[in-house]
């Protein structure tokens, strides 16, 4: 493809300015980004807030098409339309980059009214272009500041390579890498979530669901209709908490986008996460598919990383209480721990604490250990908190090993609570709608 598109022969330099000033008139207004003054830096989150990142690796087309929008601003066409040319060259079926290419094309041989002037008979079309245009720039303005954290994201277990962090309002999916000195922006990238928004209460709502998730297996291309593109990973909805709130449906995966897409709108699906195939292919052998966890929030809040590691250390300190106060065979100060809306393994509160009485009157003694500990908070939940262990039990006469999960709820002066507490098991539900051939491949019911 030749570039650039050569101005036509006799143009004067006034018809050059009215282009410019049209083109970049009519991405500011589609986009409805404020233009910083030249020199000046890039707008960030207002008030406190943090830069947020934006990270990704290998050949990145977004930040080729906001460089070409960069570049209208700035006044080069030329370099603009090259870099257009190279970025629709790459990924044809990049409908937006096309949208801008054909823009600044039509925009070379006449004035034009508007975005998208070529899908002027196609409103809906050209309304979805334009959201997705204006959450990649908005993402494209932000810069990381690696001192700042997702608010959930208080404890990655030893055992968790990565989490995901998805910001519905955003349209963004962050990758944290585990680190030593704790979770690090790896990676981030464009997602489209449910055609309705986020909140998921019932099944067929078209909603994505909010909250702390863990993906559940790996389903290969091979076994899935090219509508789930490059393969999917089913999560653990309905979690815990979803059930115990009445929230119905199943099928909620992370997926690919069939193979005649490169990305779909912002607010596209049934309620699943579904991401470009090239960003779903790279994702494909780094992510662990019994152990990731999947962090949804309606808008992410992010805080110092102080902050969010101080959090960790005060509900640690609680669930060392409680994990003390079960050794100890204390009755009294095991039962200060747990809500009085507690459920657990199908009992509430007042069973729960006569069975664990019984069982340790039988003792002489209790040693409890906690390893591989996540915690996350709830998004959208106040204060609620999911915390996920291994717990080994030994006793005078009895052993255990197993995988647990406690949701929590911190109160106002640091004191906390246990809402529910089961072992960190699969549902029926999980597996409603996984091929049977991708079956064998998830994990066993023990996460």
């Amino acid at each position: 493809m030749s570039s650039p598109i050569p101005e036509r022969d006799g143009a004067r330099r006034g018809d050059r300015q009215h282009l410019l000033l049209v083109v970049t008139v009519l991405v500011v207004s589609a986009l409805q980004v404020a233009w910083p003054a030249r020199g000046s830096a890039a707008p960030t989150i207002a008030a406190g807030g943090p830069a947020l990142p934006a990270i990704s690796t290998g050949p990145d087309d977004e930040a080729l098409l906001v460089e070409a929008l960069e570049q209208v601003r700035r006044g080069d066409l030329d370099r603009a339309l090259r870099d257009i040319e190279t970025l629709v060259a790459r990924n044809p079926k990049f409908r937006l980059a096309q949208l801008v290419y054909g823009d600044l094309l039509l925009a070379k041989t006449r004035p034009i009214g508007g975005f998208g002037a070529q899908l002027a008979d196609r409103p809906g079309a050209l309304a979805d272009l334009r959201d997705e245009a204006r959450v990649r720039w908005r993402n494209r303005l932000r810069s990381l500041d690696p001192d700042w954290l997702p608010a959930p994201l208080l404890r990655m277990s030893a055992s968790q390579r990565r989490a995901l962090v998805i910001d519905v309002s955003e349209s963004r999916l962050y990758v944290f890498l585990n680190t030593a000195s704790g979770p690090r922006l790896e990676r981030s990238v464009y997602v489209s979530t449910g055609k309705n928004g986020a909140h998921k209460v019932r099944e067929g709502d078209q909603r994505t669901p909010l909250g702390v998730y863990f993906l559940t297996g790996r389903i290969a291309p091979a076994s899935l209709p090219d509508f789930y593109g490059a393969g999917a990973f089913p999560v653990n909805y309905p979690n815990e908490w979803d059930v115990r709130q009445g929230r119905t449906g199943y099928g909620i995966w992370l997926h690919g986008v069939p193979a005649d897409t490169y990305s779909r709108p912002p607010r596209a699906s049934d309620g699943c996460m579904a991401l470009p195939n090239e960003d779903m292919s790279a994702l494909w052998t780094s992510l662990d598919a019994d152990n990731t966890p999947v962090i949804i929030a309606e808008r992410i809040t992010w805080l110092p990383r102080a902050e969010v590691e101080a959090r960790a250390l005060a509900l640690e300190a609680a669930i060392d209480g409680w994990r003390r106060s079960w050794e100890s065979r204390a009755d009294g100060e095991y039962a200060r721990f747990y809500a009085s809306d507690f459920t657990g393994a199908g009992l509430g509160r007042q069973q729960w604490l006569e069975h664990k009485r019984r069982v340790n009157a039988g003792k002489r003694f209790i040693r409890v250990a906690l390893d591989d500990l996540s915690a996350f908070e709830y998004p959208g939940e106040d204060g609620l908190v999911v915390v996920t262990f291994e717990q080994s039990y030994r006793s005078d006469n009895f052993s255990e090993r197993a995988r647990k999960r406690m949701y929590w709820r911190a109160g106002p002066r640091g004191e906390a609570t246990i809402l529910h507490e089961d072992a960190a098991t699969l549902r029926p539900e999980h597996l409603r709608g996984i091929p049977y051939s991708a079956r064998s491949e998830m994990s066993a019911l023990s996460r």
